[in-house]
């Protein structure tokens, strides 16, 4: 056979782009080589095989567009894509080699860089790791699985190596055995001549050969490997002693090792055996070959089998062995085919993508080989095929020059001659040329036409290899001068080519069949008829678009004619099976092109060819098939009718698709699916496969393991379903069919679809994928499922290109952003009023500024609450002194009395404002540490806001510095949020001072708090923290430890990190250390902190054994005794218990002789010790309903105990008792009553009366007993409710504090004889401020972060009072000020949990003893008040509204679940807003008319809330994404409810656009207070195509339109696709009605609108899908997606247009009879009108209904055959089968 010719493109001039980026660079240093290497490559090799295949670019990486360059020079690589450098690695050394990998079955792809003495592999995201060698390694290769490398021999290699498989004993499972005890001893890879790495973390291991079924370590170092495959695991090898080449199979064993066996002969421990290892089995070995092949490479052959090419330069030919493919047990062998190796003649030789690009064959790309002949000419290969001959372009210098940009010197001989083939990627080489030039070039790779490129490729999928060989000859052959044409050939060159090939291969039939040769036209006008010329004018100037049907036949006889060579194609069976798999490959594609709406005019191409086809093979079903889709081709085919014997049914899609809505999947003929859609692996099919596998699905098919129940091939993505819907959702998605190709199949076709997507959309499952939450239009669920699994894997965008490809283009980028005027108001508020009123210096920041956003403002609206708390807070401003106008000099001492006072209160602020603002803030690296200021200054209003600084000689300034300063510090760094959830190591060091102070200290305690000094290494925290804690707790210095004075403070606060470090450990020996620091007497410099020091020993005793009671330690007795003897047990106070228990058994009693308890004489001094050790109980015993500790922890119930426990302490066993009884704590007066004993109760209510006989030192004792009960049991009520806004407990501690505050000035009106009156008369006022604020401090825990409105108002008011009696201590002014920020918690999105951990943060927090001052640290840290951070969680939770991106309100439904106090219940909350606690939490729903419905179900855990980066969050860092319903507004611009009456807005819009009233039109176009379509379509939808048609329907030439239905219509179906937010169904209802419009104006008028029925086959789906709903074939609660009403009246006007008139009749008949369609006058209208007639009725073939016919004469028992006819043709209408007997009997 002739091969074609065809021409290079030439790109260009070659110069690897790295010599050009050198330059760019600069001169290079003298240390650089001369030689450099480079390769090009696919940037397919470095994408992340997770990628979609869809998305054109990859993340991190270039375009991939054009090839990529390494280029190697030294230790330098550049990698560069096209003209621009991408990256550049240096290394430490000179490279040896380079290659990319992909270790193990990782999608992402490694650089690996072969050094001299390591391996270094880097991603393509910089990150690098580097392995040192033990040994020389060569070369490095790489493999599916891992990386190959080849060491270079050594000299001590031992020459016999034990474990080597000697013994026909040992089989494989032995030597896997010996193997692995030799490579526990590190002998394996000393020996092994090739090393595998799977991973880039893992060690080398050595590699094995099998060979006879024994497993042998592979040594064969003179078998150096030359080439292997990334793609399937195949290494070559050249042995230069035996000149051999050899093929290896790479296989994976595994190791299943016996442990006990191992164990027990092997002596090895069995968790270190290797699971598997690589071994090696030769498949090939070729003699002969003085050389190495210099060039080895993969290929495909003509029947898609892989190919391994050997090109060897001396020999000058090219070997080629083809490898077999078998599947075994879903094992993938490999092996070579026997004599199947061949040898081309080659000077040299790539492998090249030509025929067929983007096509793989299993795992590998279909490839073809261009071979540089002896001869100098290149010649493409397919296998053994040779299909053309390329050759350079006619070179003209001054046309390169100017095309190619090459420099005036480069030479352009004319007798260039081909030299060389290299550096090939896909369809582009570059080809040496003598003179050592280098052209780029280019193989034409496919044809620029889609239907020639489909028509190819469906072939190559569809015929037998025999004949795709012979077919490729032809397409491949030089009989088109079109293809070397470029300026002369016209748009359809590429397709009249392909038809000529196929036109020849009809007419060797026909010339074999018939035994002679076509006759020439014989006249001029068959000539003419015949020529190119004509063919060409009917297709320019065909009527209404129909070009004529020309015969291909016809047109071939005017083209060159040639003979088909080989002597095996000259029969005719061979022909007629070509031509008729040739038909059905075709029939295939031409199927499923009708299911796309923009291949139509391919369609119709495409039938005029299969119609020739058909004709020659007699096939006149098919013919019948393709005329009734397009009638104008019955003008050439079909003129009069033949009869076929035993025609083939025609596959029909369509058919297929309608025998399955109404009968199911299992009754519809898998003869109506084209073979080729049922085939595995088709791509130019794969919409028609995809939409037949949906269709299966909610027929009821099912799935049998890649296939489904109806023979085609399905991928179904994970996810849980419960119906047939939701599993065809799974499979679009599997099937990555998305929005845009839905929209692209035939209305009625997609009508199903959009069913299952519109059932399912309510509410999905919440496993699903987010593509397929794109797919039903949740885009809020697809945001939230995105947040989740970018989270999960560590990416920072929320992004996927998965389902970028579900969604349609017009969604991507044109969803409207409305801001809110609401919220753009609130944001305008920001406080600017707040700074001119206040400030001295507008700019002066106050570490506040940041709390305003859309979210705090959407949460509190227009209210002024956060900008009165910013104000109250605020510290950094002058605070304001009322004094008189006129000043004098007394006014001097009034005005330092009263700022000293406000100082006390100024420096009390950064407490509160810590909480307020706690983690609002992001951090940015580039930023420094900024803290506010502390301002202790005032202004004076009346003197035109004139600063007056304390007077240092009044007072001690300097003790209102240094705590207040840590202060400011700790609540300026409480304020960092971590940045994408992680603090960077060195911002944290590049705030350390020089030299430390306080402000750092602060800082260093709020990371601490947040827990982000985790980032420091060990180096840091050393230099930070000295050494350890013990360092800082003397009683356990070692005894040779030099005697050092450590300050109380230190040690207490070190006592407290001990504590926190071994927090629910139960650690014995911490526990015996803490004990004893309560007891001990403190040897620091101030014996005045001794009780603080005892309570932070308490404090961190209870925290070691938190929680856990008895089941702390072995002797709890005695342990328990001890505490009860610090809190002053009378019962237990003997001698004996002071015998201490030894700190450490191991030092003896030297150490216990150290200890020095607290005792004055022979007791101990409980004042002191009772504090720490009754928290200490309380924390070890929370929660464990000790009855056995309660009843010894008793509250005092006699005079005489009354007078014994100190009033304080009274509150704190009261404290410890409720928290260890911790399920009877009830927010009622009732549960507060019981607390109180008898006496105390009795005494307070006999106070007030007039028979009072109590003295006044016993009432005192009461009254202060009673007080501070009724405070602890607040305390408690505060700890139980924490942070749960429990309504009751905030009654109930409201009315407590109300009741307090009246009791020192009435201030507000209580119900009458509730509470005893009087206590200011036996109490001292500073005990009662303290009770009052330790409870109101309580309420703000219970109303944590809530910003309730009442407890505001009523802190508010304390903070003012204060001030204004002169009751301003430091610790009521903390305790205000903490209040405060308790209740705004982190701005309103933080709030307290009640775990164990949390309690004990805040009862440290809440430590019922107020300072006295800024320095007051002695009975508990101020450092300490800090440690709620640890309590609180962000259960906050904000609705976005997916569309606009902003923030917006959603009622939800929360629900929590069942608990001892109460049944399950749910309540409603509207975000944004606090959630419950994760141990309750069940459920929550978007609930309300004006969003989607989205379910969340949590599983309760006793677990801490989910924190920012947790993996498995359910929120997005407290989002939810929500979408709003079409036709609704948000709750922002609608609170109520009355701009959301949609239909009463629409209808008024369309009532008065009537398009009939021309007036009316115009008012509305032009008035200025009017609404139209576009607008109110825009105010309640964001999808782009809804807007988009309701702006085309306020055009001005709309309204100029004369088809006033079509308009009215236009708006109804608007109507209804916003009404129902259903916009894709626009699209459906346009289609539906323009197409029976079309018919009705084609039929009333007689002029053709379209010439074709394929509409009619559309329409007559969404009938059937309208037939399946009312059948319950198809589920519909709410009934189908489009108006069954509007679907039945266009059925009707079909029906009514195609009503037999007499001339269709007449038609009918002749086709029935004749098999005859329409001619002569009118024949187009005719047989257009035929053709809707027979598809419409679903009437057979003429050829079917004679056949039938016949048949039932035979059997006829009565005077009518419509019975037996009926049988025959079931889907026909009735009437028509009337007809049909009334014509043929």
């Amino acid at each position: 056979m002739s091969i074609g010719v065809r021409r290079l493109t030439l790109l260009g001039e070659f110069k690897p782009f790295g010599l050009i980026a050198e330059a760019l660079d600069g001169k290079p240093p003298d240390t650089v080589t001369d030689k450099y290497d480079y390769f090009l490559f696919d940037p397919e090799i470095a994408r992340d095989r997770d990628a979609d295949d869809d998305c054109a670019d990859i993340a991190s990486a270039p375009s991939n567009r054009g090839d990529h360059e390494l280029f190697i020079r030294g230790n330098r690589i550049i990698w560069s894509t096209g003209a621009r450098v991408f990256k550049r690695f240096t290394l430490s050394s000179d490279i040896v080699k380079v290659c990319w990998c992909r270790l193990g079955y990782t999608a992402e792809a490694l650089l690996c860089i072969l050094q001299n003495d390591c391996l270094t592999i880097y991603n393509t995201s910089g990150e690098v790791v580097s392995l040192p060698f033990p040994h020389t390694i060569t070369s490095i290769w790489p493999l599916p699985f891992g990386l190959l490398l080849q060491q270079e021999v050594e000299a001590n290699i031992p020459s016999h190596v034990p474990f080597s498989s000697t013994s026909p004993l040992l089989n494989t499972r032995d030597m896997l055995h010996s193997a692995s005890n030799h490579i526990q001893k590190g002998e394996g890879t000393s020996v092994s001549s090739h090393l595998i790495l799977m991973d880039p973390l893992d060690e080398l291991r050595p590699t094995f050969i099998e060979e006879r079924g024994k497993l042998n370590m592979m040594k064969e170092y003179d078998e150096k490997t030359i080439w292997t495959s990334d793609q399937v695991p195949v290494m070559a090898s050249y042995n230069k002693g035996k000149m051999q080449h050899s093929l290896w199979v790479a296989e994976i064993v595994n190791s299943n090792i016996d442990e006990d066996l191992a164990t027990s002969l092997l002596h090895i421990d069995p968790m270190s055996v290797l699971p598997k290892h690589l071994s090696f089995r030769k498949i090939w070995q070729g003699k002969g070959a003085q050389t190495a092949a210099c060039k080895v490479f993969l290929a495909t052959d003509d029947d898609a089998a892989p190919v391994v090419c050997f090109f060897h330069q001396e020999q000058r030919k090219l070997l080629s062995v083809s490898l077999q493919i078998v599947e075994i047990n879903n094992e993938i062998v490999f092996d070579v085919k026997p004599d199947m190796s061949w040898n081309i003649s080659a000077i040299a030789a790539s492998p090249v993508m030509v025929t067929r690009p983007r096509v793989k064959v299993g795992l590998l790309p279909y490839s073809d080989i261009m071979v540089l002949a002896p001869e100098n000419v290149l010649l493409l290969y397919s296998g053994k095929q040779c299909l053309c001959k390329y050759v350079l372009p006619c070179l003209n210098k001054d046309k390169i020059l100017h095309d190619l940009e090459l420099s005036e010197e480069s030479p352009l001989p004319n007798d260039l001659k081909i030299t060389g083939l290299a550096d090939a990627v896909e369809g582009r080489v570059n080809v040496i040329v003598n003179h050592r030039q280098i052209f780029r070039c280019a193989l034409r790779q496919s044809p620029s036409s889609a239907l020639a490129n489909d028509c190819i490729t469906a072939l190559a999928e569809g015929l037998h290899s025999s004949f795709y060989r012979h077919l490729l000859g032809l397409l491949w052959k030089d009989g088109d001068p079109a293809h070397l044409s470029d300026a002369e050939s016209i748009v359809d060159s590429e397709w009249d080519s392909f038809c000529h090939v196929i036109m020849q291969i009809c007419r060797k039939y026909k010339i074999i069949c018939q035994k002679h040769s076509d006759s020439v036209p014989h006249s001029a006008w068959d000539f003419l008829v015949s020529s190119q010329f004509h063919y060409n004018f009917c297709k320019v100037n065909s009527m209404f678009g129909i070009p004529y049907a020309v015969s291909l036949d016809q047109r071939g006889l005017n083209f060159q004619r040639s003979s088909v060579d080989g002597a095996q194609n000259s029969g005719k069976p061979f022909y007629t099976d070509l031509l008729r798999e040739s038909l059905e490959s075709l029939h295939g594609l031409y199927e499923s092109l009708k299911l796309d709406n923009l291949r139509k005019r391919d369609l119709e191409l495409l039938s005029i060819l299969l119609c020739n086809i058909a004709e020659f093979l007699a096939e006149d079903n098919y013919l019948d098939h393709y005329i009734r889709d397009f009638p104008g081709l019955c003008k050439k085919f079909l003129k009069s009718g033949g009869i076929t014997i035993l025609p083939k049914i025609c596959p029909s899609l369509f058919r297929w698709f309608e025998n399955c809505l109404q009968y199911g999947c299992s009754y519809a003929n898998i003869n109506d699916l084209p073979a080729l859609v049922c085939k595995e692996g088709n791509s130019v099919v794969s919409i028609a496969r995809k939409v037949v596998c949906f269709y299966s699905i909610l027929s009821g098919a099912k799935l049998l393991g890649k296939k489904l129940s109806t023979g085609v091939y399905c991928n179904i993505t994970v996810g849980s379903h419960s119906s047939k819907e939701e599993l065809t959702v799974l499979a679009m998605v599997g099937e990555r069919f998305g929005l845009q190709q839905l929209d692209s199949l035939p209305s009625g076709v997609s009508l199903p679809l959009r069913h299952a997507l519109d059932k399912c959309r309510d509410s999905p499952p919440n496993d699903w994928p987010a593509a397929a939450y794109v797919l039903l239009g949740r885009q809020d669920l697809a945001m939230s499922t995105l947040a989740r699994e970018c989270k999960y894997r560590g990416i920072e965008t929320p992004t996927n290109v998965n389902v970028i490809s579900m969604s349609t283009p017009y969604m991507l980028n044109l969803h409207p952003v409305t801001i809110s005027s609401t919220i753009s108001d609130a944001i305008g508020l920001e406080g600017t009023k707040f700074e001119d009123t206040d400030s001295v210096d507008g700019s002066m920041t106050d570490g506040m500024e940041h709390i305003f956003n859309s979210s705090t403002q959407l949460r509190y609206g227009r209210d002024l609450r956060l900008n009165e708390v910013r104000r109250l807070l605020c510290s950094s401003r002058p605070v304001a002194i009322q004094t008189s106008a006129n000043h004098s000099a007394s006014d001097q001492d009034l005005q330092q009395a009263q700022l000293w006072h406000l100082a006390q209160r100024t420096t009390s602020l950064p407490l509160g404002r810590g909480a307020f603002t706690l983690a609002t803030i992001y951090t940015l690296l580039t930023e420094a540490f900024t803290v506010p200021k502390l301002v202790l200054a005032g202004r004076l209003p009346a003197q035109q806001n004139a600063t007056v600084n304390l007077d240092p000689n009044i007072r001690n300034i300097q003790e209102l510095r240094s705590w207040p300063e840590f202060h400011n510090a700790v609540a300026a760094g409480l304020r960092l949020a971590p940045l994408q959830g992680r603090m960077s190591r060195t911002w944290i060091l590049y705030n350390k001072p020089e030299e430390p102070n306080s402000v750092h200290a602060g800082l260093l305690l709020a990371l601490g708090l947040h827990g982000y000094l985790r980032v420091l290494a060990v180096t840091d925290i050393y230099q930070y923290f000295s050494q350890t804690l013990y360092f800082h707790i003397p009683v356990r210095h070692p005894s040779s430890y030099p005697e050092l004075e450590v300050p109380t403070l230190l040690q207490s606060a070190a006592l407290m990190s001990l504590g926190i470090l071994y927090e629910g450990s139960a650690h014995p020996q911490t526990m015996q250390v803490l004990l004893g620091e309560i007891g001990r007497r403190s040897g620091g410099d101030n014996v005045l902190e001794r009780e603080g020091h005892a309570v932070s020993a308490g404090f961190a005793l209870g925290l070691v054994a938190l929680g856990r009671g008895e089941d702390a330690l072995g002797f709890i007795d005695t342990f328990v005794n001890r505490l009860f003897l610090y809190i002053g047990d009378k019962v237990h106070n003997e001698r004996s218990h002071f015998s201490t228990v030894s700190m450490d058994e191991s030092r003896g009693s030297a150490q216990v002789q150290r200890i020095q308890f607290m005792m004055d004489g022979t007791t101990v001094n409980i004042d002191v010790t009772a504090p720490g050790a009754i928290i200490a109980i309380a924390l070890m015993f929370m929660k464990t309903e000790s009855e056995a500790i309660v009843s010894r922890l008793s509250i005092p119930n006699t005079g005489f105990d009354l007078q014994y426990v100190r009033p304080d302490f009274i509150m704190l066993r009261v404290i410890a008792r409720n928290l260890i009884m911790w399920s009877r704590v009830n927010p009622s007066k009732d549960w507060v009553w019981s607390q109180i004993p008898e006496i105390v109760r009795c005494a307070v209510e006999g106070i007030g009366g007039d028979d009072n006989d109590i003295d006044d030192m016993d009432a005192e004792a009461f009254i202060q007993a009673y007080v501070n009960i009724i405070t602890g049991a607040c305390i408690s009520l505060g700890l139980m409710f924490a942070g749960t806004r429990n309504e009751n407990a905030q009654e109930l501690l409201y009315e407590f504090s109300i009741y307090f505050l009246n009791e020192m000035k009435p201030v507000s009106p209580t119900c009458g004889k509730v509470f005893p009156k009087g206590l200011s008369r036996y109490i001292d006022r500073g005990t009662l401020e303290t009770c009052l604020h330790l409870i109101v401090l309580s309420l703000s825990v219970v109303m944590a972060g809530s910003g309730h409105l009442q407890t505001f108002r009523l802190l508010r008011f304390l903070r003012s009072r204060n001030c204004a009696d002169g009751q301003s201590s430091y610790g009521i002014q903390m305790a205000v000020s903490l209040a405060i920020g308790f209740l705004f918690l982190g701005g309103g999105m933080r709030t307290f949990s009640t775990n164990n951990h949390s309690i004990a943060a805040l009862l440290i927090t809440l430590y019922p003893r107020l300072p006295t001052g800024p320095n007051d640290n002695r009975c508990h840290l101020q450092a300490f008040r800090h440690l709620y951070v640890l309590a609180t969680e962000a259960r906050w939770i904000q609705t976005v509204d997916v569309d606009t991106g902003l923030p917006v309100y959603a009622p939800l439904e929360v629900t929590v679940k069942e608990t001892e106090h109460y049944a399950e219940s749910s309540f409603c909350e509207v975000t944004p807003c606090l959630l419950p606690e994760r141990s309750i939490l069940k459920r929550i729903r978007v609930c309300g008319p004006r969003y989607w419905p989205q379910v969340i179900d949590f599983t309760p855990e006793d677990k801490l809330w989910w924190n920012f980066g947790d993996k498995n969050s359910p929120f997005n860092s407290g989002i939810l994404f929500i979408k709003r319903k079409v036709g609704a507004c948000s709750y922002v611009d609608d609170p109520i409810g009355c701009q959301s009456l949609l239909s009463r807005a629409m209808h008024k819009v369309f009532g008065l656009t009537s398009l009939k009233a021309s007036d009316t039109i115009t008012d509305i176009r032009s008035g200025s207070g009017s609404i139209t379509v576009d607008q109110l379509v825009g105010t309640f939808s964001s999808d782009p195509s809804l807007i988009a048609f309701a702006q085309l329907c306020c055009d001005p030439s709309w309204y100029n339109r004369s088809d006033v239905d079509f308009k009215e219509f236009c708006l109804q179906v608007l109507f209804e696709c916003v009404t129902k937010d259903r916009p894709a169904l626009l699209q459906v209802y346009l289609s539906l009605y323009t197409t029976v419009e079309s018919m009705a104006e084609q039929v009333t008028n007689g002029a053709i609108v379209f010439g074709d029925s394929l509409s009619i086959s559309g329409f007559k789906l969404a009938l059937t899908y309208i037939e399946a709903l009312m059948t319950g074939k198809l589920s519909a609660p709410k009934g189908g997606i489009v108006q069954s009403t509007f679907v039945g009246s266009l059925r009707k006007q079909v029906e009514e247009l195609l009503n037999c008139s007499q001339e269709l009749k007449d038609d009918f008949h002749n086709y029935l009879k004749l098999g005859k369609w329409p001619d002569g006058e009118s024949q187009d209208k005719r047989s257009i009108l035929l053709s809707w007639f027979l598809q419409w009725f679903d009437v057979p073939s003429s050829s079917a209904i004679r056949t039938a016919a016949d048949r039932v004469k035979h059997k006829l028992m009565s005077s009518s055959s419509v019975p037996l006819l009926r049988l025959f043709f079931p889907r026909t209408h009735i009437h028509v089968i009337s007809e049909i007997d009334r014509c043929l009997s």
